[in-house]
């Protein structure tokens, strides 16, 4: 971007966050160049999955990558959108983008903005990329952020002429087209790392590290063939339950008690606190909120030293005999759509809990097992941060070019002419 040349004359802009522009180049209230149209919850009854009607937005629950899916349909909507259309998330969160790709009813949690003459559509979503950010720093609301009709009316565009426009547009389509290629590769990468990662630990807790051990069927489909000398207990004779001594604390007490010592939850760390439980090598497995049924995302943690768990986590004491490391990367193999069912669905109860079977080998062998394990997926997890820094340094770079390009910093006017020749 730095080998980009400026415009030739710049002008002050009157907004900080817009900073300089192309002297030829006009500010004025979003208002003034398009039409700002707040949605509107239409009656209950109107709407739903399997009414016959308009698809209907509420927010940007079905938004697309660019283009929404609406789940929901709506006989009578007060407020609607047209097609070519910015629709911008005001709400939970405030700045979601999507293009209306046809009619469509709109909820209080999108506004519609209809380019007007002097505005191209493509300009119009790129600038938007940029004025989302300054949206999102004056949103309001004690629960959850949002911004008025208002707020996105007088919101400052930069405008070229529509030719230019096109010309910004032309570019930048074709470089964040690019940019989202690279990310994507990037991505893939990744899903192909926790699939390793998944199936090295899967092999490794149900046949071992010997390829050459004598095998013998576990009796369990999930589970197949288990060396020949290991055991099969249920989890109740392999781990003691604490659930009594876990306390939860909601986020305001939490915000009043901030300190060093981890507060953990069904997924991982939630925060820090002041204070302690618990003080010893511990497994957890999630209660409920646990991501059960997405691949490659961990249930169960190794936890040790002083920690708080809130009731969202099983806590369990691991019997003598079974290493403490070793038992999270089991849990974390179960297949656990057969302990968690119907209403239940996404909370794995005490009960069903104890009954889960654990494959153990000796005391030695879970040891090296735990030991090859966590050298590995260190590597593997090295691995992923990398890329996972790259993606983030992507999508920054995506962002100034937008910035840079929307607002007048790089003059591309030359530079789109030669690449259409």
């Amino acid at each position: 971007m730095s080998t980009k040349k400026p415009y030739p004359k710049y002008k002050e802009s009157g907004i900080e966050w817009l900073g300089e522009i192309p002297a030829h180049w006009e500010v004025m209230p979003l208002k003034n160049v398009s039409m700002v149209n707040m949605g509107q919850s239409p009656p209950g009854d109107t709407c739903g999955s399997d009414v016959d009607g308009l698809g209907f937005l509420q927010g940007n629950a079905e938004f697309g990558a660019v283009y929404p899916l609406a789940a929901n349909f709506c006989t009578k909507p007060p407020k609607t959108t047209k097609r070519d259309t910015v629709l911008l998330s005001v709400r939970a969160p405030v700045g979601a983008l999507n293009i209306s790709d046809r009619t469509y009813g709109i909820g209080r949690g999108l506004c519609a903005i209809a380019p007007g003459p002097k505005t191209k559509l493509r300009y119009l979503w790129h600038f938007l990329h940029i004025a989302r950010r300054h949206l999102a720093a004056i949103s309001t609301g004690s629960t959850y952020g949002a911004v008025s009709a208002e707020d996105v009316s007088v919101t400052p565009i930069c405008l070229p002429d529509p030719k230019e426009q096109e010309r910004i547009a032309d570019f930048l389509d074709r470089e964040t087209a690019k940019i989202d290629a690279l990310v994507e590769k990037k991505e893939r990468l990744i899903e192909l790392l926790q699939e390793k990662r998944t199936a090295l630990i899967t092999h490794a807790v149900t046949k071992g590290l010997d390829p050459n051990v004598p095998m013998k069927d576990s009796g369990i489909e999930w589970l197949g063939e288990i060396p020949a000398q290991w055991e099969l207990k249920p989890l109740k004779r392999v781990a003691g339950c604490l659930d009594g001594q876990r306390v939860p604390v909601n986020a305001e007490e939490r915000a009043l008690m901030q300190g060093e010592y981890p507060y953990w939850g069904a997924n991982g760390i939630l925060d820090y606190v002041d204070g302690w439980l618990f003080d010893e090598p511990l497994v957890l497995l999630g209660e409920d909120g646990a991501p059960f049924f997405e691949p490659h995302k961990p249930v169960s943690f190794y936890v040790h030293g002083k920690i708080w768990v809130n009731n969202h986590a099983h806590v369990l004491r691991p019997t003598p005999g079974v290493v403490p490391q070793f038992l999270p990367h089991v849990l974390n193999t179960v297949d656990y759509r057969t302990f968690i069912g119907g209403a239940t669905r996404d909370k794995l109860t005490q009960d069903d809990m104890r009954d889960i079977p654990i494959q153990l080998p000796d005391e030695k062998e879970q040891q090296a097992i735990a030991d090859f394990l966590d050298c590995e997926t260190a590597k593997i997890d090295a691995l992923i941060d990398k890329i996972q820094e790259a993606i983030e340094r992507l999508k920054e770079y995506r962002i100034a070019l937008i910035s840079a390009a929307v607002t007048g910093k790089i003059d591309l006017r030359e530079e789109v002419l030669s690449a259409d020749t």
